[in-house]
């Protein structure tokens, strides 16, 4: 009886003395602050002026050459003057428009050429992801050009914004070859030429009032997200106005992408949030709208969101600086989108755009959702 008493009391001592240990041991663990954000102070390249060399290159999907020499003439009728990458029109793996390296050798052509003034990529779709560790935020500063494009192609504008130089978020060969005459054509031309646009959008039932400013980042969701930690992540900057869009994609995986931002402290660095076009994306859930479903999430972050700004897959889809200052003001009666950069500013209203319908299958081809059938794509 006393040995069994002696062993509870030995077993006891030695629980309390490891416990003080852990307890001893945990004061000396330093807790690991979060990572600061960073300062995005992007400059504006050179507007163009009238024949000036515009580069097509294709850093993702394919495009077909007719597609893009059809682009070409209409980068001619606008009095610029149209130069081809060197490996435009190769196709590896059933898709890709190049491999890496060539992607990324376009890239480095167009910006190593003086005479080019700005690029205009020909489509989305994949692969800028694996271009990312291949190129150097160094020399995309030592040679600012304007960059265009969208989708897939918001990977290049985090690129761009974290070297320090602004971009667009605009229309590309894909659809440049159906005329260029359409307002969403237009509009990202006269951007390039020098005229600014202040939007004027309609009201819309799930904004959330308020005016911020910050600077512009984002793009496809489903694009940028991934690229969280990279050096292509622009979202690590402070006072963000964050702009998203997407296609095709279902509701949920929206709000993943969503939540993965919100743990990332990225939605606590944004002054305000512009939601773009959601193009024929899920409604498995009972909200009337995605931007239904994330005006639950982003009401309480109390700050402004602006929601049906025409940009994206969609049919409108007009031009935004992305890594310039930006203000938007979004009011019970409409919103505005304000970018505080030199040039001639123009009030655009949004509500006053036509387009002609897109068919969903060339939407969906484009945007690399489905097979390739450009027979859908025809302008």
């Amino acid at each position: 009886m006393k040995k069994n008493i002696l062993w509870m009391l030995t077993a006891i001592l030695s629980c309390s003395f490891i416990l003080t240990s852990c307890s001893d041991d945990d004061d000396d663990i330093v807790t690991p602050k979060p990572e600061e954000p960073i300062v995005i102070n992007c400059m504006k390249p050179d507007y163009l002026k009238t024949g000036d060399k515009v580069a097509l290159i294709s850093p993702s999907y394919f495009t077909p050459m007719e597609n893009v020499e059809k682009t070409a003439d209409v980068l001619r009728g606008w009095g610029l003057n149209p130069v081809i990458g060197p490996n435009v029109g190769k196709v590896v793996d059933g898709r890709y428009a190049g491999t890496v390296s060539e992607r990324v050798s376009d890239i480095r052509w167009a910006l190593a050429d003086p005479s080019i003034k700005a690029i205009i990529c020909n489509r989305g779709g994949y692969g800028t992801i694996q271009l990312i560790d291949q190129i150097t935020l160094d020399e995309l500063k030592a040679s600012p050009k304007w960059i265009v494009g969208f989708s897939d192609i918001s990977t290049i504008h985090g690129l761009w914004s974290r070297a320090g130089v602004m971009s667009i978020h605009g229309t590309m060969s894909s659809f440049l070859a159906k005329g260029g005459t359409d307002e969403t054509s237009t509009l990202m031309r006269d951007l390039l030429l020098g005229s600014v646009p202040r939007y004027e959008i309609p009201a819309h039932k799930e904004n959330i009032v308020g005016k911020a400013s910050g600077i512009l980042v984002g793009g496809n969701l489903c694009t940028f997200v991934p690229n969280l930690g990279s050096k292509a992540d622009a979202t690590k900057g402070k006072d963000l106005i964050l702009f998203v869009e997407e296609v095709e994609e279902s509701m949920h995986n929206i709000d993943r992408q969503m939540r993965i931002l919100q743990m990332n402290g990225v939605l606590d660095r944004c002054k305000g949030i512009i939601l773009g076009e959601f193009t024929d994306c899920g409604t498995e859930f009972t909200y009337e709208s995605v931007e239904a479903m994330l005006h639950t999430m982003l009401a309480g972050y109390h700050i402004p969101v602006l929601c049906g700004f025409p940009g994206g897959h969609g049919d409108i889809n007009l031009p935004l600086v992305m890594g310039a200052p930006v203000t938007i003001d979004v009011r019970n009666d409409g919103a505005t989108i304000q970018f505080d950069i030199e040039g001639t500013q123009r009030d655009v209203h949004v509500a006053d755009i036509k387009a002609a319908p897109t068919p969903a299958a060339a939407r969906m081809i484009m945007a690399g959702k489905k097979d390739f059938d450009w027979d859908a794509v025809e302008p």
